[in-house]
């Protein structure tokens, strides 16, 4: 590890592996020990052929939303077939955003500050959908709130579900063996779902541990989540890997 505002700090990150790296890479530059333990694995839909079905007929939507970069990652690796050039894609963050751009997708509806489905649904394109189709790329299962909004709008609204979350199969015994040596001083969590599977996998040792470390989560609502569960440190970062490590690197300055 080498000098910085995070030297000799365990980090422990639980978003899904293939999302890990670059966020590792950050605390690693800050002088941090990044523990990369997933709470969340992305698995293919057990029903692939109703996705194909949608798929055909694409053209007929007008917006398609993609809730994360997963979605992006999954949904577009699905399609089987060239993008419908009137077909506009909106995104729920910034991340989601520039996850479309680098497949190759310009002028993205997305919100500037806030990464939530509420601040996307706030943005002009989005107010009047009297008589539009749109599209939802995301995993199985979720918040119903976009959907409901939109149809409330007057669009005809449908999910493309394009992957699983499920919860994996960890031994957390080193994980827990190192906590206890004091080898952990943060967790990053990025969803609810992610958060309540920790819990689960650490069990009733573990989870004393989580409710005296500091969580870092990019959403009020994750860590109200995170208060929940009794967690005695949550620090609201936004979103973003840049300001999380920022806000890792403050906290651990005032301490």
């Amino acid at each position: 590890m080498s000098p910085g505002p995070l030297s000799g700090r365990g980090v422990v990150i639980t978003r899904p592996r293939e999302h890990a790296p670059a966020l590792a890479a950050l605390i690693q530059a800050a002088g941090g020990d990044p523990v990369l333990f997933p709470t969340i694995e992305i698995a293919p839909v057990e029903h692939p052929q109703a996705l194909a079905g949608l798929f055909a007929r694409l053209d007929a939507f007008e917006i398609a939303i993609f809730v994360s970069p997963t979605a992006v990652m999954r949904g577009l690796a699905s399609v089987g077939r060239a993008w419908p050039k009137a077909l506009r894609v909106a995104a729920v963050g910034a991340g989601t955003a520039q996850a479309l751009e680098r497949h190759g997708f310009a002028s993205v509806i997305a919100p500037e500050e806030q990464a939530d489905s509420e601040a996307l649904a706030a943005l002009p394109e989005l107010l009047d959908l009297h008589g539009r189709s749109v599209v939802i790329f995301r995993g199985q299962g979720g918040r119903e709130w976009l959907r409901a909004t939109l149809q409330a709008r007057g669009a005809s609204v449908e999910y493309a579900e394009c992957y699983r979350r499920v919860r994996p199969d960890h031994d957390s015994c080193p994980l827990l063996a190192r906590w206890q040596r004091g080898g952990v001083d943060a967790v990053s969590v990025t969803s609810a779902e992610g958060l309540s599977n920790f819990s689960g996998m650490l069990g009733p040792k573990g989870q004393s541990y989580l409710c005296a470390t500091p969580v870092f989560v990019p959403h009020p609502r994750i860590g109200a989540a995170a208060e929940e569960l009794g967690v005695q440190q949550v620090v609201v970062t936004g979103r973003g890997d840049e300001r999380t490590v920022a806000e890792m690197s403050a906290f651990f300055a005032r301490v």
